[in-house]
């Protein structure tokens, strides 16, 4: 990866175990590069389903761009297709239907001139998984604290 970050997912961290990272490209209208050019995008509720041989993005958060015209207002919220190699998809949609997994976008950014997505596998954490690392992030917290009181 290399550019410039658009957006990140901060909650899939939270809530999800990582196994494997892929690179996806999307398809959007002109408003919504513009609009995404600006910002104007959130991948805070967004996940991946499979259709037919093919993955899309659902819930992704683009907003409108409010210099387009009056023919050209779509959705903010509708369904986005993602471009893959075909032996990628067929891998994804297999451990998710056979082992319970999710995907979760969990980056948007440029790569050269192009709107490029990062994917996660992803397996849910249970409630005592997220409490155990939300204790060890304050007990790194205190630790640095106490170091820094005691220079």
């Amino acid at each position: 990866m290399d550019g410039k970050i658009i957006a990140t997912n901060r909650v899939a961290n939270h809530e999800y175990y990582i196994l494997d990272r892929f690179e996806a490209g999307i398809v959007l209208d002109g408003g919504e590069i513009k609009s995404v050019r600006g910002g104007n995008c959130n991948l805070k509720d967004s996940f991946c389903v499979f259709y037919g041989g093919e993955i899309f993005v659902k819930n992704m958060h683009i907003a409108v761009y409010d210099k387009s015209g009056v023919f050209n207002h779509r959705d903010a919220v509708r369904d986005r297709k993602l471009l893959m190699h075909k032996n990628e998809i067929v891998k994804l949609s297999s451990k998710v239907a056979e082992k319970g997994l999710t995907v979760v976008p969990l980056k948007l950014y440029f790569k050269a001139a192009l709107v490029k997505m990062e994917i996660g596998l992803c397996q849910g954490k249970h409630i005592y998984d997220k409490k155990k690392v939300l204790k060890e992030k304050d007990i790194l917290k205190e630790q640095k604290r106490y170091l820094k009181s005691n220079d």
